[in-house]
């Protein structure tokens, strides 16, 4: 998460204790379209789906109130293909969300509509960044995606708001840019929050790290964002989400995946999946627990929603002071 409010801490706080008690997921994420106007080469979505089934905006304000979720994430595909996105986040807003999270490639943010996406309630913008510079094109397979972003989030910085996340998925083909990614966020006044790359998608291991070179080079690297989040910082991450992260990698997986009960996934046609790699769908989050997530042995992966999710409420609790330190007063 970026800087946030104190009314929004406290939002927070109170926020995930209910979540505890009364067993609710912790952060529901929205997949409002699958169309993508990227082919990024560690995923397996990318062109435009025609005719493709969407609820509307108000059904988004009926499934916030009905999960109670702590998070709402709204993301895609590419969600600002929506046109009708602003309507969107004022649903979830309406239906109770108490922190919304729009994930984008940032192709088509702008000045206009981050305004105006503020307005309606969204808490902060996480924009994928693969590398520090036009590396980013390629991999992203955008020619001026880089450019953009260069020209764009330094600009909606400015406007003092604080709700501008770097999404950075650690894979081997980034792995020597991890820190200069970093300085990048604080050069731009953005912040930016690491994951590790998964290769759920589209089965292409290449990008995983298994090899002691890697490793070594990331256990370096851990260490310095470990420091980094101790300090006024640009980092995002709770110590324990980066010691997890590298434990992924040295092991190959991470086990006791709670998808399903602490998050889950909502279709753009409204249909129930437990995350975005496991999409057998399901009518209600009861039949998807009792038909997938009681049985889960899944662990071939640990995404940022999965490192926020399955911390502990102590573990939460213990991390205060760092979300302490993220906050703004406005």
């Amino acid at each position: 998460m970026g800087r946030y409010s104190l009314s929004q801490g406290i939002k927070l706080t109170t926020g995930l204790i209910h979540s505890y008690i009364a067993n609710r997921p912790q952060a529901v994420a929205y997949e409002v379209t699958l169309s993508c106007n990227c082919k990024c080469r560690h995923c397996d979505l990318g062109g435009l789906i025609k005719d493709e089934k969407q609820i509307q905006p108000e059904e988004y304000a009926d499934l916030t109130q009905r999960f109670k979720a702590l998070v709402a994430q709204i993301t895609g595909g590419e969600p600002l293909l929506r046109k009708d996105i602003a309507a969107i986040v004022k649903a979830i807003k309406q239906g109770g969300a108490r922190f919304i999270v729009l994930q984008t490639n940032g192709l088509l943010l702008n000045e206009s509509n981050y305004l105006q996406l503020c307005e309606e309630g969204v808490d902060q913008f996480s924009v994928s960044l693969d590398f520090p510079d036009k590396r980013h094109d390629e991999f992203r397979r955008r020619p001026g995606l880089y450019e953009h972003l260069e020209q764009t989030l330094p600009r909606l910085s400015k406007f003092g708001f604080g709700n501008i996340t770097f999404n950075t998925a650690i894979t081997k083909a980034n792995l020597k840019e991890i820190l200069p990614l970093a300085k990048k966020a604080a050069d731009w006044d953005v912040y930016i929050s690491y994951s590790a790359y998964t290769a759920l998608r589209t089965g292409n291991k290449d990008y995983c790290l298994h090899e002691g070179e890697d490793l070594e080079i990331l256990r370096q690297v851990i260490n310095k964002l470990v420091a980094l989040t101790k300090q006024d910082t640009h980092v995002t991450n709770p110590e324990c989400s980066l010691q997890n992260t590298l434990k992924f990698f040295e092991r190959g997986y991470m086990p006791n995946c709670l998808a399903g009960t602490r998050s889950l996934v909502v279709m753009p046609d409204g249909s129930l999946v437990p995350c975005a790699f496991h999409r057998t769908k399901y009518t209600t989050r009861n039949e998807m627990m009792e038909d997938f997530s009681q049985t889960n042995q899944c662990g071939n992966c640990y995404v940022g929603v999965r490192s926020y999710c399955e911390m502990s409420f102590l573990s939460h609790v213990k991390n205060l002071p760092a979300y302490m330190r993220q906050l703004t007063f406005h």
